[in-house]
């Protein structure tokens, strides 16, 4: 029970950086429970072990971005900014590998999801995570959304199958609107003044 009650408090309050490495990986490897209880009861559940991986590394890489960010300041709106940003660009690479944003999984046009990533990485890069710069980052991945949509009905994409107009304009509109609600954070992080 001893050993128990340690990794709970590491979990909850790591001292470390070792500590937080080791805390986000037992987290994600507790969350990936979940899709293993699914592939033993549920028939379409196929994952394979590459899947558990590439979940467990998604979750990991989200959970140790956040943790290692918000661990170097105080202001809550601008870490529930950045926890907002983290969880959509999960959720962004989660939906496209499981299923595809235009069209199925497979759809060359799906890799144009990736700029709007690029967007966000090279930005909080060039900006220093400072919360004015990323509130411009935010704007920006915001316009990539639409510039994709742009692309993809003239291009002819909504007439597969797999995906229609009210599709790819829901999709882009729901991740446009996770990003917006991240920039609005970090810009109220900003007129806060509070030191980041």
């Amino acid at each position: 029970m001893n050993l128990l009650s340690k990794l709970f408090k590491i979990i909850k309050k790591p001292e470390s950086v070792f500590q937080n490495v080791l805390s986000v990986s037992i987290i994600s490897a507790l969350l990936l429970v979940i899709p293993l209880i699914a592939k033993f009861t549920l028939e379409d559940m196929k994952w394979s072990f590459f899947d558990f991986v590439a979940a467990w590394i998604l979750f990991f890489s989200a959970g140790i971005t956040y943790r290692l960010i918000a661990r170097k300041m105080s202001n809550i709106i601008y870490r529930s900014a950045v926890g907002l940003a983290i969880a959509t660009a999960l959720f962004l690479v989660w939906s496209n590998l499981a299923v595809g944003l235009i069209g199925s999984e497979d759809n060359p046009a799906n890799w144009m999801f990736l700029v709007v990533l690029a967007i966000g990485f090279l930005g909080a890069i060039i900006t220093r995570l400072q919360a004015k710069g990323m509130f411009r980052v935010m704007i920006a991945m915001v316009i990539a959304h639409a510039l994709i949509v742009a692309i993809a009905l003239p291009a002819g994409m909504h007439l597969s199958p797999e995906s229609s107009v009210i599709e790819i304009l829901g999709v882009n509109a729901f991740f446009a609107t996770l990003w917006s609600g991240s920039a609005l954070l970090f810009r109220n992080a900003d007129q806060d003044k509070i030191s980041v």
